[in-house]
């Protein structure tokens, strides 16, 4: 029964994906549709609509095994040296920037849903 729900909770993520993609496609924005999923997600949630329990172990468990996705990237990256030649530095920075501006962000996202967790439980 665990698994069922953890795969409902997943197929209810990717729905949410699948509706963000479509609205991109459908208004031809240029935001990517998995950010505008991403940002019906947190809509959903902060409202209360959306119960954090309808999906907490579907992406605790996506969370768990997310660094496997980046592992063909890495190495697909390292098949073209010709990017680092010209502009290597440059592309290093930016990388080492947004890297750090997504954990900042990350960072304050969460700890408001802590706080917000805690005064609801008080």
């Amino acid at each position: 029964m665990k698994i069922v729900k953890t795969i409902l909770q997943i197929a209810l993520l990717y729905f949410i994906f699948l509706l963000g993609s479509w609205i991109q496609k459908t208004l031809n924005l240029f935001i990517p549709g998995s950010i505008i999923g991403m940002l019906i997600l947190y809509l959903l949630l902060s409202t209360g609509f959306f119960k954090q329990e309808w999906i907490e172990k579907g992406s605790v468990l996506l969370i768990k095994y997310l660094p496997l996705l980046f592992l063909p990237v890495t190495v697909g990256i390292i098949s073209f040296p010709q990017l680092f030649n010209v502009q290597g530095i440059l592309l290093i920075l930016i990388i080492l920037f947004s890297t750090a501006l997504v954990m900042v962000s990350t960072g304050i996202l969460s700890q408001q849903l802590l706080r917000k967790r805690r005064y609801e439980n008080e």
